[in-house]
């Protein structure tokens, strides 16, 4: 069986390769016009070479060597991708009905999700009714108001969790806490149950397999850069999704289709922005100091963040604002597929074609930012600097923009807010034994989301 399927793969590498050559042979810019620069590609393969395991950073280093737009042939997927705030705006925002359609990864197919997927949907009278659904029932302001007694309950939990872990002397892993409270916030809202409560195995396998899902989806598929490879599944991700989606129960109906996608992008991006914003605090214990005071000033020490509290918050703010710039956890958003040929930045993006917007490179963009590397919430601060991440200003966008924008932006803004702030306020926190600051490891893994490759352990004390 291995030697047929051996066979069957050769075959079709070997139809790809032939395929390929053509596509590489039929790319012509329009004339008097060009196709964005880049990377000459290989056979077959094109440029995926030039993707490593830390994508967003290498094709930072092609468009710091390219320009802002640059053109790669990832398999037979023609592929743009630009990098500053300017080139996103005409994305976004100016030709938003050109871009507004999404490339749908092979894995979102599996028990007919991409059906229903409110992110991967193409704009149509189907995506308008579930996006006025979230817009209207799920996180409208009045909903949101309605519903915040259930998170202040949420976030109580977590102080008491890590209350009993700081009388035991235990380490907090905080994206691991930061990842029940969300999933269990969000669990109770649609099925009334705690899927995070560790005494049930019900729970356990539920969470495990929103977990498995994530990672599978966030895994490099051939079957994305060579399509003739879909009926064979060589990597086995769909099968795994598929498997995965019926042992949680997930149907082909729309509503459970919409409550996956909550799952599986709501727990992470939360989860993943509150441990990249204390890692960054006790990375910066002068920081760590302005934010405690302020939280002094304003709410007292050793009580929870409430919601009518965020808006007199700034620099608490501002930290969020500069941990999104640093560490967007969506680098490239949700990649995008053009409707039609169309001029960005002097140069032709044909039809078909993928486009990525390097987020994480925009973060990063010398022409915006100063001291990029330095994390520098002041930057936020004070005449000038009335950034926001609501899409309106583009050299940050975490979110996304235009009518593709996020809906989940309110909810996932309150919960951070009120786990991460209501973390530092209640307690005093030191790196486990052995690790200073200066040590801190601060490696990325590139997946579904950019996490910290390490998770973080912190100790908590009383405040």
């Amino acid at each position: 069986m291995d030697f047929v399927f051996a066979i069957i793969l050769c075959l079709a590498f070997a139809w790809i390769s032939i395929q390929a050559f053509h596509s590489f042979a039929g790319r012509k810019a329009i004339p008097g016009k060009l196709l964005p620069p880049g990377p000459k590609p290989f056979p077959l393969i094109g440029n995926l070479f030039e993707l490593g395991d830390k994508p967003h950073v290498s094709l930072t280093k092609l468009s710091q060597r390219y320009g802002p737009i640059i053109s790669l042939q990832l398999g037979q997927v023609t592929t743009v991708v630009v990098s500053s705030s300017t080139l996103a705006k005409q994305i976004l925002r100016t030709h938003d009905q050109v871009f507004c359609n999404r490339t749908v990864p092979d894995c979102v197919h599996a028990c007919n999700h991409s059906y229903y997927s409110l992110p991967f949907l193409p704009v149509s009278p189907k995506w308008r009714n579930l996006r006025k659904i979230c817009n209207s029932h799920l996180f409208s302001a009045k909903i949101l108001d309605a519903n915040k007694a259930n998170r202040r309950v949420k976030v109580q939990h977590l102080i008491d969790d890590v209350y009993e872990s700081m009388r035991a002397g235990r380490a907090v892993e905080i994206g691991k806490a930061a990842f029940a409270t969300t999933l269990n916030l969000l669990s109770r809202t649609i099925f009334s149950v705690d899927l995070a409560d560790p005494s049930s195995e019900t729970a356990r396998k539920f969470k495990e397999n929103v977990r498995g899902t994530m990672e599978d989806v966030g895994k490099p598929n051939m079957v994305d850069f060579f399509p003739l490879l879909r009926k064979l599944d060589p990597q086995g991700i769909r099968r795994r999704v598929t498997k995965l989606n019926i042992s949680k129960g997930w149907n082909q109906e729309k509503g459970t289709s919409m409550s996956q996608d909550l799952f599986t992008v709501g727990t992470e991006t939360t989860s993943a922005t509150t441990e990249w914003a204390m890692a960054e605090l006790l990375r910066n214990p002068e920081i760590m100091s302005k934010a405690k005071v302020e939280l002094g000033q304003m709410i007292g020490k050793e009580k929870l963040v409430e919601e009518f509290d965020i808006a007199r918050l700034p620099y608490l703010q501002a930290i969020i604002k500069e941990t999104f710039r640093l560490h967007p956890v969506a680098p490239f958003l949700i990649p995008r597929k053009v409707e039609s040929d169309v001029e960005i930045g002097g140069y032709i993006v044909p039809k078909g074609t993928q486009v990525l917007v390097n987020a994480w490179a925009i973060g990063r963009d010398p022409d915006t930012w100063d001291n990029l590397d330095l994390f520098k919430p002041e930057r936020f601060i004070g005449s000038g600097n009335e950034i926001d991440i609501m899409g309106r200003n583009f050299e940050l966008i975490p979110f996304g923009g235009g009518r593709r924008i996020c809906p989940r932006l309110p909810l996932a803004m309150r919960m951070l807010y009120l786990m991460w702030g209501s973390l530092i306020n209640c307690f005093d926190w030191k790196l486990e034994d052995g690790v200073v600051p200066q040590t801190m490891n601060m490696e990325e893994k590139f997946g579904l989301t950019l996490q910290i490759a390490h998770p973080l352990r912190a100790q908590p004390k009383k405040s």
